[in-house]
C-alpha cells in the first residue's frame, strides 16, 4: 500500500497538486488519470521521491517516506521498480545487459545468480530469446517488454509505470496492459501506472484516481467511471474516447 496524505507541490509560484489524499492498493492496478498539464506526472514522481513536496506526506505501508532522508529512502527504493515512458534503456548495452544493471548496482549476488534471475525475468516478459539483441534492433513494443523485466528483476513491493502504452499500438497496448497486470496480482505488487489511455483504464483499471487542475476530483473502478456524476470527468472520458477514434480513422 502507498498512501498520499495532503500533498501540495509547486513550480515558480504554481500550485501543481493541491491538497491531494489517496490510497493506492497492494496487488491492484492504481491507474491515475487526467487531461495534460493537470498534475498526474507530477504526482506520480512525487510519489517516488524525483519530486520533493512542499508538504504532505508520503507513506509506503508503515514507513513514513517523505521524512527519510537519503540514505534511508535507498532501502524503500531498492523495493520500487520503475517503468519510464520511453522505456529509458541504455543503448550502447544489450537487453541482457539492461535488466541485470538493477542487480549490479543493489546486489551482490554471484555473476550466476544474476545470470539465472535475468534469464527468469526475459522468459518472463516472453523475451527469452532477445538478450543478446540491443535497444536499435527492437520494436516499440519489445522496448516496454525489456522494461518491466528490468523493472522486476529486484522482485520489487512497488511498481511505477509512466505511460507505458505511449507510442505503441492498440494490440501492443493490450500486450503491456496485460504483462502489468499479471506480474502486480502473480507478486502482490502495489502498481501505480501514469496514463491517458482509456482503454487501459477498462481493461485493467481496478482503482483510477482522477486529476483535476491539481485536485484529486474522482476516484472509483473501472465499472464506477462509466456511471460517475462527475462532469469533468465525463468530459474526459468522451474526449479520449473521440481522440481514439480520430487516430484510428488516420490509420
Amino acid at each position: 500500500m502507498i498512501r498520499a496524505q495532503h500533498l501540495v507541490k509547486s513550480f515558480d509560484g504554481r500550485t501543481v497538486l493541491d491538497d491531494v489524499s489517496v490510497e493506492f492498493e497492494t496487488g491492484k492496478t492504481n491507474l491515475i488519470i487526467g487531461k495534460s498539464g493537470s498534475g498526474k506526472t507530477v504526482l506520480l514522481k512525487s510519489l517516488v521521491g524525483l519530486h520533493e513536496i512542499d508538504s504532505g506526506a508520503v507513506w509506503y505501508d508503515d514507513v513514513n517516506f517523505t521524512g527519510l532522508g537519503f540514505r534511508e529512502r535507498k532501502a524503500i527504493r531498492k523495493d520500487i521498480g520503475m517503468i519510464f515512458q520511453g522505456g529509458a534503456l541504455l543503448d550502447s548495452s544489450s537487453v541482457a545487459e539492461n535488466v541485470r544493471l538493477p542487480l549490479d548496482l543493489f546486489t551482490e549476488q554471484s555473476e550466476a545468480e544474476k545470470r539465472e534471475r535475468v534469464d527468469f525475468c526475459l522468459q518472463r516478459v516472453r523475451l527469452e530469446n532477445a538478450g543478446h539483441l540491443y535497444p536499435a534492433e527492437l520494436s516499440g513494443g519489445m522496448i516496454k517488454r525489456v522494461a518491466i523485466a528490468r523493472a522486476i528483476v529486484l522482485n520489487p513491493r512497488y511498481l511505477f509505470c509512466d505511460e507505458p502504452n505511449s507510442g505503441l499500438d492498440p494490440q501492443t497496448s493490450i500486450v503491456i496492459d496485460n504483462l502489468i497486470h499479471e506480474i502486480t496480482c502473480e507478486y502482490n505488487i502495489t502498481t501505480i501506472i501514469n496514463t491517458h489511455d482509456m482503454n487501459s483504464v477498462m481493461e485493467i483499471g481496478e482503482k483510477i484516481v482522477y486529476i483535476h487542475e491539481g485536485h484529486k476530483w474522482w476516484e472509483g473502478t473501472k465499472d464506477d467511471i462509466l456511471h460517475a456524476d462527475n462532469p469533468e470527468l465525463n468530459a474526459f472520458v468522451f474526449a479520449s474516447a473521440m481522440a481514439k477514434r480520430a487516430k484510428a480513422a488516420v490509420r
